[in-house]
């Protein structure tokens, strides 16, 4: 009996376990099923989610293009500036150590020069300090503003103009007052020379550099070499006088630049100026016929007439490790008027002309060697009735001047520069002198 039950029993199984198995198959295939039903509609209901982002953000940025159009064109209806209130802020701080074997009483033999010439007082000086503020007034005018700090604690304005930015056909307008773009050298601050102090041309003609105020037109041709030409008509403030008191000017110039490139390795500049200025009481330091400092004082017509040229050189244009710089000028100056002295009033006519010409060598890339020689032509000079009392001099000034710099970045440079200066006939004045330049803030590129 035992047996046969396990053996009905054994049977039974063998028929119902397919079934078992069957209907556990249907099971797992069921909630497979409904496994992934639940799937697609979560899938469903993330894609319809996604779907309505997608929807609310294109709605939110055609909304805020909306407003920003909007904006647009409530700002282009106003001035705007393209620096937002912060504008462009340098500070350039200069300062020299100078020994020399010659006294501070400077001047140059045969030369009516005023103006701030010579090569300062012997040790340690401040130097000119630069302060330089320059911006964007809006789409159409550019404005800067540059003080100098002279040494004696006194404030001078050098620049403070407004030009235009959008005038067509590259013609740009300039207004106030500003370095005059006569020359080469005329128009770069000191903190940009090569070397300590500028050419014997500029200071006996000049009164070391040209600034006046008034006007300047300049045109740039739209063409692949480089021309420039302007006109300025000012009111004649040359070598610190302060210019005519009248209607109109007592200044005009006219130049005009061009210049491209040499390859690609070297590129030029070359240019023609001209400037007719009517100085009153311009004082300079002379000698009289028996030795004695006396201090004259010219008012009448100066015309100086410039021609410059300048060529760089850097392998394949790049100066980073190397680079030379060849520059000179020309200057002649033609001038009558009267000459007011101790002795009283007397006629003065005189044709003198000078030039320089300097070299710049990068031989390392925080290192440069430069050397300048300039010259002064005596030419004619008609003293009228005072001739007697000055002394009527065909001496040539003349200087030679090496200088040595070291520049760790563009906004550091340590410089020092002998020379020796024959611009007195009556004695040689060797100089040495060390110069730091140290640029603080925003800075501009400089001009070529």
């Amino acid at each position: 009996m035992f047996n046969q039950k396990v053996l009905v029993r054994a049977i039974a199984l063998t028929f119902l376990l397919p079934a078992a198995a069957k209907a556990n198959d249907s099971n797992e295939l069921e909630a497979l099923r409904a496994e992934i039903q639940q799937m697609k509609q979560s899938y469903e209901s993330r894609i319809q989610t996604l779907e309505s982002r997608l929807q609310t953000t294109e709605t939110v940025a055609g909304e805020a293009d909306k407003k920003a159009e909007a904006a647009s064109v409530q700002a282009s209806s106003r001035p705007t500036s393209s620096n937002a209130l912060n504008p462009d802020i340098s500070l350039i701080l200069s300062g020299t150590y100078a020994n020399r074997s010659q006294d501070s009483n400077y001047h140059i033999t045969g030369f009516q020069a005023g103006g701030e010439i010579g090569p300062g007082t012997k040790g340690f000086n401040l130097g000119e300090s630069e302060l330089g503020v320059y911006a964007s007034v809006d789409p159409n005018f550019y404005g800067g503003l540059n003080l100098a700090l002279a040494p004696d604690n006194t404030i001078g304005v050098e620049e403070a103009f407004v030009q235009t930015t959008t005038l067509p056909y590259g013609v740009t307008l300039k207004a106030g007052r500003f370095f005059s773009s006569i020359g080469y050298l005329n128009d770069q601050h000191a903190h940009t020379w090569d070397f300590v102090d500028n050419p014997l041309a500029y200071q006996a003609f000049l009164g070391n550099q040209f600034g006046d105020d008034g006007i300047q037109l300049k045109w740039l041709a739209p063409t692949d070499l480089f021309l420039e030409l302007g006109a300025e008509y000012g009111r004649g403030r040359i070598a610190e006088t302060e210019g005519r008191d009248k209607n109109g000017g007592g200044a005009g110039s006219l130049f005009a630049h061009v210049g491209g490139d040499l390859g690609v390795s070297s590129s030029w500049r070359a240019g023609l100026s001209y400037l007719e200025v009517s100085p009153k009481d311009r004082e300079s330091n002379d000698i009289d016929a028996v030795g004695n400092d006396v201090t004259n004082s010219f008012t009448g017509n100066s015309k100086v007439w410039l021609a410059d040229f300048v060529w760089k050189w850097a392998p394949n244009g790049n100066a980073t490790n190397t680079s030379f710089k060849l520059q000179g000028e020309y200057l002649h100056r033609k001038e009558n008027g009267d000459l007011t002295n101790d002795t009283g009033i007397n006629n003065y006519t005189a044709s003198q002309d000078g030039w320089y010409l300097q070299g710049v060598y990068k031989f390392l890339p925080y290192w440069r060697a430069g050397l300048r020689y300039d010259q002064l032509s005596s030419g004619s000079v008609n003293y009228g009735d005072n001739a007697a009392n000055l002394a009527n001099s065909s001496y040539d000034p003349k200087r030679i001047s090496a200088m040595l710099d070291f520049s760790p970045s563009e906004f550091s440079r340590i410089r020092l520069q002998v020379s020796s200066d024959k611009s007195r006939q009556e004695a040689t004045d060797n100089q040495v002198f060390i110069q730091y330049q140290m640029s603080l803030g925003a800075h501009g590129a400089h001009k070529y």
